[in-house]
């Protein structure tokens, strides 16, 4: 018989639910314990899934129930010192996004790793989710030819804080794709101007220092391919779902998180419907094997219940599932997760990329030698301390942001 892993869980708020549910579902887990300061968030989600062991002290909860991987689904400024402190225990950790708030901070963890002898997963759950290992079987079948380009955007939130909280996932998801970055080059803006080193802020959410409410960037990966990422602040009413579009030298791929994933067997011309019917038919003079958009369907294990699983978010909720599925495959097979520490931190190496080239208006390639963070680096550079504290909340955020001109 296969093993039955054991999970315990470090933080009950929002994420955490989400997390717990995913590995509580998984019929090779067991759920052995959940640690929350908030002992009404702690005995909320603990009775909504039957589970006993309940605990403020999340190193006493490592002690008394041994688990195999420790999910930190916690606010990113304090990703470090509980990972540390749990992988200092030998045991398996999942981090959620972003990995670290500094690049010296996830190279100390994974150099911890490897010595204790465990593994990383950095909680970008559709790096291996249904819709991705879709999309990847679909341009192994070669029916996009060669990826020579992708395109991304984030759902509108303001540019830098959008970068860190949906950007993560964004660049996950390409170098799934594409392989390493090898170079990175962006612009970013702050009302209309080029940002200067005061629009260096503390993100929202605790995720870090942050600039730009426009950031557009181009990374550049092996074999040519290259990649755009926007994230450009949007109004409320108007926020979107991040898009991604893959072109290929045959065809293209279209994945919306919202409405799905979409094939189109021609690499140029127009995005059809069956209403376009006298423009179809130009172009099919020209050029016959142009057709409409496809519907693909997302790949889930055999396991995956969606009657049982589906909350009304689809993807995000099976997408939890899959990355739980993946970390007890590599479990397995002795194996990183498709979502490793080692791969959080690249993601890191090119969002800090990203903000040094808006920064100093230069290419910077990676992996950057320097570790420290661009951002406080520039405004020390120019005679600025450490930004003063934000609010957390991401409205309240917004409030303040706009004071600070």
């Amino acid at each position: 018989m296969k093993k039955t892993y054991k999970v315990a869980v470090i933080g009950c708020g929002n994420r955490g639910t989400d997390t717990a549910e995913a590995y509580n579902f998984h019929p090779r887990v067991e759920l052995v314990g959940l640690c929350d300061v908030n002992q009404n968030a702690l005995n909320s989600l603990g009775e909504k899934l039957k589970v006993k062991n309940r605990y403020t002290d999340f190193e006493k909860m490592i002690d008394e129930v041994s688990p195999d991987i420790v999910a930190i689904p916690v606010m990113t400024d304090s990703h470090y010192q509980i990972a540390r402190r749990v992988i200092d225990k030998g045991v398996n950790i999942e981090v959620e996004k972003p990995f670290c708030m500094y690049l010296e901070e996830a190279d100390i963890l994974i150099s911890m790793a490897k010595t204790q002898g465990t593994k990383i997963a950095v909680h970008h759950q559709s790096r291996s989710g249904g819709a991705l290992d879709a999309i990847c079987e679909t341009i192994q079948k070669g029916e996009i030819g060669d990826i020579r380009h992708i395109y991304a955007s984030g759902k509108g939130y303001y540019g830098g804080y959008g970068l860190l909280n949906i950007g993560t996932h964004l660049i996950s998801y390409i170098l799934r794709l594409t392989g390493h970055c090898r170079s990175v080059v962006a612009t970013a803006t702050r009302n209309g101007r080029q940002i200067e080193p005061k629009d260096v802020f503390e993100s929202p959410r605790g995720m870090g220092l942050i600039t730009g409410e426009k950031i557009t960037a181009t990374m550049v990966f092996d074999q040519g391919v290259t990649a755009t990422l926007l994230h450009h602040r949007f109004s409320e009413v108007q926020m979107p779902a991040s898009v991604m579009e893959i072109y290929g030298t045959k065809g293209r791929i279209y994945w919306h998180r919202n409405f799905g994933i979409w094939l189109l067997r021609s690499p140029h011309y127009l995005p059809l419907t069956e209403n376009d019917g006298h423009l179809r038919s130009l172009l099919h003079e020209e050029q016959p094997e142009v057709g409409l958009w496809e519907s693909i369907s997302p790949k889930y294990p055999s396991h995956y219940d969606p009657v049982k699983f589906n909350r009304g978010d689809t993807f995000s909720t099976a997408d939890d599932y899959c990355f739980v599925d993946e970390y007890i495959n590599a479990l397995d097979e002795g194996r990183e997760h498709e979502s490793s520490g080692e791969e959080g931190r690249h993601v890191m190496e090119i969002m800090f990329g990203i903000f040094e080239s808006a920064a100093y208006k230069t290419q910077i390639s990676l992996p950057p030698i320097n570790r420290d963070h661009p951002l406080a680096r520039w405004r020390y550079e120019n005679n600025l301390d450490y930004p003063e504290k934000m609010p957390r909340e991401y409205k309240d955020w917004l409030e303040e942001e706009k004071k600070l001109d």
